[in-house]
C-alpha cells in the first residue's frame, strides 16, 4: 500500500491582536528546521507583514490556496487573504475583528471537511471580544461541535483534549462554573464522553486499547460517601457501563494522587470530572507544548494550548512551540486517519 500523502493544513488566524500572527511566522521560519508540514494561514496578510517588521522577521508571503500551497511553502508562507476587518494594533483586541477571526475558523474547517484541506489549526480566540460582537458559544470547542452538526446534519459530542509529552487529560464538563459541575455530570455523559475518547483514540491516535483512567470528582473519591455522593452514584456506574463495553477504563481515583509519574505509567488518559482538574496538571507539565485537541468531530482540530497573550503580541517575547506541537500533532492524526481508512 502507498503512504498516504498529506494535504495542507488550515490555520486560522486566531484573534489578530493577540500572538496568533507571531507564532505563525515565527513556526513558519523554522519550518525547514523542524520538517514542519505544510500550512495554509486564513486571514489578513498586512497584519501578518506590519508583525513581522515588529519582529524583525524576513517571511515573504504568498496568496495561495489548498491545491498550491504545499508547492509554495518552501519559500514563502501561503494564505488565503480574510481581510481583518480593523486596524490591529498589537496588543489591543478591537471587536471590529471579530467577524474575520469567525470567519477564518469557519472558513478552515469548509477547506477541511471539503477534502482540501488535511485538519483545522485554529490561533487562539480572544471570547470576550468574540462577545462583544455577538458570539453566542463558550469558546472553540463548542463553536466547532456546530459546525460540524451543520455540515453533517447529526448530533455532535465535542471532547476536549489536551496533550502535552507527558500527559493528556479530558474534562467531562468544560466551559461551565464550578458550582454547576455536581448537576452537569450525569453517568450518560461521562459515558459518551469515554466512548468518543476510546474512539478516537483508536483511529487517530493508534492506540489498540487505550487505557483510561477516570478521576472521581470529590476528595478522595468521595471517601465512600463520606465526602460526597457523586463518585459511587454517577461517576462508577459509567465506568462498569464502559468495562462492559470492552472499554478498558478504571475509577473514580483520587484526583491528588493521579498525576504524579508512576501513576502516569499506567494510562494513556486521564479523563476528569471539570475543567481546572484537567487543565492544571496537564499545563504544568507540558506550558509551553501541550495541545488542545477536539475529539468526537467529523474533522481533526488542534490548537495551541494557550490563550491570546496581548502583552506579548509584536515583543518577540512569544514562543510558538504549542502551535508547532499542534501543528505535527493535527499531521500525524490526519496520516493515522488516512492509513485507518479515513476514520
Amino acid at each position: 500500500m502507498a503512504e498516504p500523502t498529506l494535504l495542507p493544513l488550515a490555520l486560522s488566524q486566531g484573534d489578530p491582536a493577540g500572538i496568533g500572527p507571531d507564532v505563525t511566522l515565527m513556526a513558519w521560519a523554522l519550518r525547514n528546521e523542524l520538517a514542519l508540514p505544510t500550512f495554509l494561514y486564513i486571514g489578513d496578510p498586512d497584519v501578518l507583514r506590519a508583525r513581522a517588521a515588529l519582529l524583525g522577521l524576513d517571511v515573504p508571503l504568498v496568496e495561495s490556496d489548498c491545491g498550491s500551497a504545499e508547492q509554495a511553502f518552501g519559500n514563502a508562507l501561503p494564505f488565503v487573504k480574510l481581510a481583518a476587518g480593523a486596524d490591529i494594533i498589537p496588543g489591543k483586541p478591537d471587536s471590529a475583528s471579530a467577524v474575520a477571526t469567525i470567519r477564518a475558523i469557519e472558513s478552515a474547517v469548509e477547506l477541511t471537511i471539503s477534502g482540501k484541506a488535511a485538519a483545522v489549526v485554529t490561533n487562539p480566540i480572544a471570547k470576550s471580544v468574540l462577545y462583544a460582537a455577538g458570539f453566542t458559544f463558550p469558546g472553540h470547542t463548542e463553536f466547532l461541535a456546530n459546525l460540524g452538526v451543520k455540515a453533517f446534519g447529526q448530533n455532535v459530542i465535542p471532547v476536549m483534549m489536551i496533550a502535552g509529552p507527558e500527559l493528556r487529560t479530558v474534562p467531562v464538563t468544560i466551559h461551565i462554573p464550578l458550582k454547576d459541575v455536581p448537576a452537569a455530570l450525569t453517568a450518560d455523559l461521562i459515558y459518551q464522553t469515554c466512548r468518543i475518547l476510546a474512539y478516537d483514540m483508536k483511529a487517530r491516535f493508534g492506540y489498540a486499547a487505550p487505557r483510561l483512567a477516570v478521576a472521581g470528582l470529590n476528595p478522595h473519591a468521595g471517601e465512600d460517601g463520606a465526602l460526597g455522593l457523586e463518585d459511587a452514584a454517577i461517576i462508577a456506574p459509567a465506568i462498569a457501563r464502559l468495562k462492559a463495553d470492552g472499554i478498558n477504563a478504571w475509577g473514580p481515583l483520587p484526583g491528588d494522587t493521579m498525576f504524579h509519574a508512576a501513576a502516569r505509567e499506567t494510562y494513556d488518559v486521564a479523563v476528569c470530572m471539570y475543567h481546572d482538574q484537567a487543565l492544571i496538571p496537564a499545563k504544568a507539565l507540558g506550558f509551553d507544548d501541550a495541545v488542545n485537541v477536539t475529539l468526537g468531530l467529523p474533522f481533526i482540530r488542534t490548537s495551541p494550548d494557550h490563550g491570546t497573550a496581548v502583552s506579548l503580541a509584536g515583543t518577540g517575547k512569544a514562543r510558538p512551540s504549542s502551535l508547532i506541537a499542534a501543528l505535527k500533532m493535527a499531521a500525524e492524526m490526519a496520516l493515522k486517519s488516512s492509513s485507518n481508512g479515513g476514520a
